[in-house]
């Protein structure tokens, strides 16, 4: 009688991770180096100019409880990007919690956190408005790469592809976070 239970939980789970692991069949029709975006200060930045570098995604914004996290971001930057990790905030409004434009938040993150990490303009990061890198996130590796939040993390791998998402609470000095990165570095 046990096993009989123990055998159908084990289907059950199975099943469930067949169908809700939305990115075990994603097609990659496009990677993330095929995309363009603009920069803080208006120029654009073709990510293939990142190719074949892990990159750090983060949805970031200035009036946040989370915007501590910059520090932990900017010690990212420094630390990993002689190894080849590309840190790339993305200022978003998505969630009212942004400056009204991109000087203010240049201004903002250089006095207060002396980032010197690549961002870009502000960009809506989910719902229809979306950039594109983001819709493509979803599209190749479903929900999770939604953020939920300011400050969620997407980390895209070597060849472009997204290879984990983390929440906002998870700091970007966690084990989790530090784990992903480096097994992707070597």
């Amino acid at each position: 009688m046990i096993n009989k239970n123990i055998f159908k939980i084990f289907i059950t789970f199975l099943i469930t991770m067949f169908f809700f692991n939305n990115n075990t069949y994603a097609k990659y029709e496009n990677v993330f180096y095929d995309y363009t975006i603009k920069s803080i200060d208006g120029n654009l930045i073709k990510l293939s100019k990142f190719k074949n570098k892990p990159v750090l995604l983060v949805n970031v914004a200035s009036y946040c409880g989370f915007t501590k996290q910059y520090d932990d971001l900017q010690y990212l930057w420094e630390n990993y990007k002689k190894k080849g990790l590309i840190v790339l905030g993305i200022p978003s409004n998505s969630f009212g919690q942004e400056k009204e434009n991109e000087k203010q938040v240049s201004d903002f993150c250089q006095v207060n956190f002396n980032i010197t990490f690549p961002l870009t303009s502000i960009y809506d990061v989910k719902g229809d408005y979306a950039h594109e890198i983001y819709k493509w996130a979803e599209k190749n590796h479903g929900k999770s790469s939604i953020p939920k939040w300011n400050f969620h993390k997407i980390l895209i791998d070597k060849n472009g592809k997204v290879a984990d998402t983390f929440a906002s609470f998870t700091n970007p000095k966690s084990k989790k976070i530090l784990s992903a990165i480096e097994k992707i570095l070597n």
